[in-house]
């Protein structure tokens, strides 16, 4: 067994937070004790070797979080076999989530780690080699952090309901391990609403996967939903307005993406679910053995894409780009042209969030829909999101992701001007679509991490049949 000390205790009292739930009679400050923290101390979790055990002290019981920097050298979550490390991390013996580490530079992730009571507690770090790449040796970890959210905070609440999630397992994808090699969990947020009766307020927890194995093929994803992640809201609970769970109102995202009431297992307040589909849609049932416990205390901006996780969480893009050459999801280098819909280097993108309203509902397999288009100073060729292929133009009315594939090399300077344009798909119902903004846009650097935003636009385009395409922005 190896001890390792922390140094300091401090305690955060944070005032003027933002209310996640608004709805609810909490007081408006909210208690975070911040327990002992390694300061410039790096802990090595090694293969092999004893778990390393690390005590913390509570002062007020509640909800905690984990934060850490972690690198694992020698692994690569582009190379095949050299994926990740993985390590178990228990509260008391309590085994709380799974941390999926990747890479030699250290990233920066924060889990849950449950309910704790106010005392003495201690962190068991585990290498867990039974998951982990076959020559990866150790996790570094750094700026080890705890805090817990009291009853009362408004973080509180969004905490303790928050979902456990264990690994997907399904037998022609891979081993009961499958998450340290392929669509891993990555981040987690909550979202909040109004209930279905006065005084309730309606909790969703939505989570963000490396890629989908099954679902939307590659083009699409990035056509449509401007990224090759997969994100899904997993699951949502009603509380009343004394912060209790409202009983038989939880539900979550099933196969199908159909939504059930869930009747599974509870560990405190937190339900457990698993993924069990190649595109990562819950069951109520647990039977993996890894475990995904990740922090739900991030929350959207309601006017927001759901990618706006993304951009927050910037490494994000780099897992998602590697995990894309690892599976050869990507053109070949000496056959990438963006007049082919197969995905080139994601680095070949323009990363952009359209928003958009059009003048009556589009349901059924006819609809009308929006593509952007980019012309760069060098030529007349106009690329499109949607790669022609109006199934793949935006439908949705939400601030929505796209990418738009440009050729090897381009820059932000070198493009001259965005259009936007009025997509058919099926019979044409003659709705007018008034293109509002464009919330960003951006590049993917050397190293696959996303460059400054260059584009932002604000206005009204009314796109119709007589006038399908407008320019929107002009350098």
């Amino acid at each position: 067994m190896r001890v390792v000390p922390f140094l300091t205790t401090t305690t955060a009292v944070v005032a003027t937070v933002t209310a996640t739930v608004a709805a609810l009679a909490v007081p408006a400050v909210a208690v975070a004790d911040q327990a002992q923290a390694v300061h410039g101390r790096q802990i090595q979790v090694r293969r092999d070797h004893p778990d390393v055990r690390v005590p913390f002290v509570v002062k007020r019981s509640g909800e905690a979080l984990i934060d850490l920097d972690a690198a694992a050298p020698g692994t690569d979550w582009a190379v095949k076999g050299g994926e990740s490390a993985v390590v178990s991390i228990y509260v008391d013996n309590r085994y709380t989530t799974d941390l999926v580490v990747s890479g030699d530079q250290p990233l920066h992730r924060q889990f849950a780690l449950g309910g704790v009571g106010a005392g003495p507690h201690q962190l068991r770090l585990r290498f867990a080699a039974d998951r982990s790449a076959a020559r990866s040796t150790s996790v570094r970890l750094g700026a080890v952090k705890v805090t817990t959210y009291a009853p009362g905070s408004t973080e509180y609440l969004a905490l303790r309901y928050a979902p456990i999630v264990h690994g997907r397992n399904n037998a022609e994808l891979g081993s009961p391990y499958q998450n340290a090699t392929t669509d891993t969990p990555l981040i987690a947020w909550h979202e909040s609403g109004p209930g279905t009766a006065p005084g309730r307020t309606k909790l969703t927890y939505s989570l963000v996967w490396s890629n989908e194995d099954g679902g939307t093929n590659t083009p699409a994803l990035m056509a449509r939903w401007g990224r090759t992640t997969d994100i899904e809201w997993i699951y949502d609970v009603e509380v009343d307005e004394h912060g209790r769970r409202v009983a038989g109102s939880d539900t979550y995202q099933a196969a199908n993406h159909e939504t059930l009431h869930f009747s599974g297992k509870y560990e405190g307040d937190h339900a457990l679910l698993e993924t069990c589909t190649s595109n990562n849609n819950m069951c109520d049932q647990v039977t993996d053995p890894m475990r995904f416990f990740l922090s739900a205390l991030q929350t959207r901006p309601a006017d927001q894409a759901r990618e706006h996780m993304m951009d927050t969480n910037a490494w994000t893009y780099q897992i998602m780009s590697k995990e894309m050459i690892r599976e050869g999801k990507i053109e070949v280098a000496s056959d990438t042209t963006p007049a082919t819909p197969e995905v080139s280097d994601q680095r070949n993108y323009l990363y952009a969030v359209v928003k958009k309203t059009t003048d009556r509902p589009n349901t059924g397999s006819s609809w009308v829909g929006v593509s952007l288009g980019v012309r760069l100073k060098s030529g007349d060729t106009v690329y499109v999101s949607n790669h022609v292929d109006p199934t793949w133009s935006i439908q949705r009315d939400d601030p929505a992701a796209t990418t738009v594939e440009l050729p090897s090399g381009t820059t932000a300077d070198d493009i001259e001007e965005i259009t936007a344009n009025r997509v058919v798909a099926g019979t044409d119902n003659g709705a007018v679509l008034h293109v509002t903004g464009i919330g960003r846009g951006f590049l993917l650097g050397e190293n696959y991490l996303p460059q400054q935003s260059f584009l932002s636009w604000n206005g009204d385009v009314s796109l119709d049949q007589a006038t399908p395409s407008s320019v929107i922005w002009r350098r």
